[in-house]
């Protein structure tokens, strides 16, 4: 009985948080799924760019 009064409590007070919490608008949500999305496309590119330089050099070398 303990056990189920700790999850009520638990569970009561998880809400009263979430309704404490400062959501995004969705202009905000698009913005920065955007920007997540431009910086993993720009960090794999520089990524590519230095693997293919670097095997160039390495071919090079060998």
């Amino acid at each position: 009985m303990k056990y189920l009064l700790q999850l009520k409590d638990y569970l009561v007070s998880s809400v009263h948080e979430t309704k404490k919490v400062t959501w995004p608008t969705k202009k905000q949500t698009k913005n920065y799924t955007i920007f997540v999305i431009a910086m993993s496309i720009s960090v794999a590119l520089f990524f590519g760019v230095i693997d293919y330089v670097l095997n160039i050099g390495l071919e090079a070398i060998i």
